[in-house]
Parts: structure tokens; C-alpha cells; sequence
């Protein structure tokens, strides 16, 4: 389930504290029973910004594949492919986010951190 819409904004969007102030994270907001991922790289118009939406309770299966760098389905319609460079790109339908090792890396610290099951 992969949306680009602005009407989600019920909670801020947050990044690993690992990621400093790096322009360049995952970044992540709860809305409802919905959790909505997106690159701090885009530059684009913020209306057209490519945002995976998942269910939160398949949360728990992306945060696990995060902690433990595999590849796999974190859900119906969510994938996560970990490159051999430690990059790895977050995927629903037609939609794809591309981190590098550094911005993966810092997600994944933010995860064993526990930052992430707030969602």
C-alpha cells in the first residue's frame, strides 16, 4: 500500500537519533493504524513525495528485518532488499526508497535502540 498524500499528517515525521543531522535518513510517522516511511532526500514537491504507507501491524516484521539486515516481505505489499554494501531499498508496488549503508546503518541503530516501537 503505497500512497502520496499530504491528508496523513496526524503525528511528525521522526528519524533514527543515530542519523545526527543528516539530510539524508529514514524518516517515519505513525498515522492511526497506519505507518507511513519516506528519504529526507527527496527534493522534489513535498505533495509528490514518494511515501510507502503500511499497516502497524506488520511493523514489527520490517523493524526485524532491519535489525537482523535480511531481505524479505515485511508485509502483503512492503518489501526490503539489503544490498552487499549495506544499503538497502524499501519497496511497495511502484514505489522504492533507496538508502544508503550510512542512512541504513543509522535506522538500523535507531531499531536495536528501540526508537522505532513508538510507531
Amino acid at each position: 500500500m503505497s500512497v502520496n498524500s499530504t491528508d496523513l499528517s496526524e503525528t511528525s515525521w521522526f528519524k533514527s537519533t543515530f542519523s545526527k543531522d543528516a539530510n539524508s535518513c529514514v524518516e517515519v510517522r505513525s498515522v492511526g493504524e497506519l505507518i507511513q516511511v519516506r528519504d529526507s532526500k527527496y527534493l522534489g514537491p513535498e505533495a509528490e513525495q514518494p511515501i510507502i504507507t503500511m499497516p502497524a501491524t506488520e511493523w514489527s516484521t520490517l523493524l526485524d528485518l532491519a535489525l537482523s539486515r535480511t531481505t524479505g516481505a515485511a508485509g502483503v505489499d512492503v518489501s526490503v532488499t539489503v544490498h552487499s554494501d549495506g544499503g538497502a531499498v524499501v519497496s511497495s508496488g511502484t514505489t522504492r526508497l533507496t538508502y544508503d549503508s550510512d542512512e541504513w546503518d543509522a535506522f538500523t541503530k535507531g531499531v536495536a535502540d528501540g526508537q522505532f516501537t513508538r510507531c
